[in-house]
């Protein structure tokens, strides 16, 4: 994924935004990503690459999400919340169409 591509969908905010707070901000633990407009609070899909990014920056690589097209990534958020492990949060980027 590319830096201006969506990470959190619930409150929008974008791998760029993420990987700027990490090296600004230097959060402590990865739970502190939350405090970069509210990532991670919404349906919970986005935990998971949350960790990651804080984890590569605590290693000093850089930042990467397993090579997923946004397109996969929206769809495998989609699988996650229809399989009932997450809610969107009001205002949140709408699940793709089926195919």
């Amino acid at each position: 994924m590319e830096l201006d591509d969506t990470i959190c969908y619930c409150f929008h905010i974008s791998k760029r935004k993420i990987v700027n707070f990490i090296r600004v901000h230097k959060p402590r633990v990865a739970s502190q990503l939350s405090e970069c407009g509210g990532a991670g609070t919404g349906c919970g899909w986005c935990v998971a690459y949350l960790k990651r990014y804080f984890a590569e920056s605590q290693a000093g690589i850089a930042p990467d999400a397993a090579g997923l097209t946004p397109a996969e990534y929206a769809r495998q958020r989609a699988a996650y919340i229809k399989a009932g492990k997450g809610k969107p949060a009001p205002g949140a980027i709408p699940l793709p169409d089926e195919d």
